[in-house]
């Protein structure tokens, strides 16, 4: 057996309490406030340089489908990339964490500089979305290979969740302190101001998290698998990512987080042209102070954290898509009444939107950890990495779409960037057609979420049968001593009957990919 690198942190598991999990969701700290930036600031960013609506939602379009091609092998990358000397030695998940926070303290500063050139923003703008894709999608694998305790893993999700939310809030209040001081390089001076924070956070969480130790059977495994030539990896790997369609909680799961997050980036993305160009004796800082109330989805987060233990996803997903709805309707209702000067409305309406959103956040990311299990009893494969990349390949897809569409939804209706910078130079045939691309959308898309999420059966309960089952499995049980109870609730989950679950180890389905 090789070497076990017992001296090396990265394969040494702690004790998982709050602080670990602070640490973990560090990363997020970067992640959230980036997601929030290319929906809620980059296109407004462009546009105020003088770029047309429809080329600057091409910009985040063109580059997030590049960026979700590169995700899409990512991940079976990282599951393989311990069988290298890099890997070994600095962890198949640390090693691109590591080096993917060096490249972003040097390029994500340049996307900043004002320039009316739209390919200078899209070149940089691709290469901080697969910087990011780097260090992103190895550690969204991490709460699988740190534990696996349901609870313990709710407790770095979690975490993860409220860092998340408070890198929204550090992302908007920033912008908004600087725009109200009417700094004329407000956008360079936060971009600035971003970088040192996420670049921090990046190797807090580098150096808080650990991977799964080396024992002897997994480094058997791992060493047991051939190298491929580059065409066959590719293949396998595509291959790879259709099979997880066959999972029938993940194809929920997928749905819900889509169309739920694709709602939210149609809102973030046309929320500051809709309060600048719609609303009534709005100054420039005031879109950014609403989505600076997201510092209020922090303790949203904390409550969901509990709400997820015990009252499981399906509440969580319930309760936060009829709150964003209803606030979606007060926006629309404070436009149609053309209410002067409606700061304490507006911000009454955020500040419950902002608990909804956070918790629209919270929950599939909460969810996901425990869906690899599920493949797992379903192909006895470790394919964490793979999932991640589907996960993070269709919604980097979903969300160049929806700043697409909006780009172009603005040139349809007739919007001027450069004439209609406020309510006195918007028409009002433009400020609905405004109103109407920024909530029909949100309500509809997350409309559709809450009716899948009804039927969502994923839970603490149903995962601990889940557990158990495959950890008799795992010992060497046999299939036909599985209880009714247990069987109906794999059946559930996997959509698939139970025979065909946790197939034979020289089974055909059971594939060899370099990167698994």
């Amino acid at each position: 057996m090789k070497k076990k690198g017992k001296t090396s942190w990265v394969y040494t598991p702690k004790k998982i309490n709050v602080w670990r999990g602070i640490g973990f969701g560090m990363n997020d700290l970067m992640g959230g406030g980036w997601n929030n930036i290319v929906s809620g600031v980059i296109f407004v960013f462009v546009m105020s340089n003088g770029i047309s609506p429809a080329l600057a939602g091409a910009i985040t379009g063109i580059g997030r489908i590049f960026d979700a091609i590169f995700s899409l092998f990512f991940g079976a990358i990282t599951d393989g990339f311990y069988r290298n000397k890099l890997g070994q030695k600095f962890g198949r998940r640390h090693f691109f964490i590591l080096i993917g926070g060096i490249l972003f303290a040097i390029v994500f500063p340049l996307f900043w500089v004002k320039s009316t050139n739209w390919i200078y923003y899209l070149i940089v703008y691709v290469a901080i979305e697969l910087i990011i894709a780097m260090i992103l999608i190895p550690w969204e694998t991490l709460p699988t290979e740190m534990t696996t305790d349901y609870n313990l893993r709710t407790v770095l999700s979690g975490s993860r969740m409220v860092i998340s939310a408070t890198g929204t809030a550090l992302v908007f209040f920033i912008l908004a302190a600087l725009k109200h001081a009417q700094n004329p390089n407000a956008y360079l001076v936060t971009g600035i101001i971003w970088t040192i924070i996420f670049v921090i956070a990046i190797f807090v969480s580098y150096r808080s998290t650990w991977e799964r130790p080396l024992t002897e059977d997994f480094v058997k495994k791992l060493d047991s698998k051939p190298d491929l030539p580059l065409g066959t990896f590719l293949k396998n790997t595509v291959e790879d990512y259709f099979s997880t369609f066959k999972n029938k909680s993940f194809r929920q799961h997928l749905a819900i987080y889509l169309l739920s997050f694709t709602g939210k980036d149609f809102y973030s993305i046309m929320l500051p042209t809709f309060i600048l160009c719609c609303i009534n004796g709005a100054k420039d800082d005031l879109p950014w102070t609403l989505q600076a109330l997201s510092a209020i989805g922090i303790l949203a987060t904390l409550a969901a954290t509990r709400m997820m233990i015990k009252r499981g996803p399906r509440f969580l997903y319930g309760l936060s898509y009829s709150t964003i709805i209803l606030t979606m309707i007060g926006y629309i209702l404070t436009w149609m009444f053309d209410v002067n000067n409606p700061v304490v409305i507006l911000i009454a309406i955020s500040l419950v939107y902002q608990c909804g959103r956070a918790i629209l956040e919270f929950t599939p990311w909460n969810v996901f950890p425990f869906i690899p299990d599920i493949d797992r009893i379903m192909t006895r494969q470790d394919r964490a990495g793979i999932y991640a990349a589907v996960m993070t390949f269709f919604r980097k897809s979903t969300g160049a779409v929806a700043s697409w569409i909006a780009g172009i939804l603005l040139e349809v209706i007739g919007f001027n960037s450069k004439t209609m910078l406020n309510y006195n130079t918007t028409p009002r045939s433009i400020q609905l057609g405004i109103m109407l691309i920024c909530f029909i959308g949100p309500v509809v898309l997350i409309g559709w979420a809450l009716i899948i999420a009804m039927k969502f059966k994923l839970n603490r309960q149903t995962h601990d049968v889940l557990k158990a089952e495959l950890e008799r499995l795992q010992a060497g049980g046999s299939k036909a001593d599985v209880t009714p109870e247990t069987k109906e609730v794999v059946e559930e989950l996997t959509g698939e009957p139970y025979a065909k679950v946790w197939p034979n180890i020289n089974d055909d389905n059971i594939k060899t990919n370099g990167g698994k």
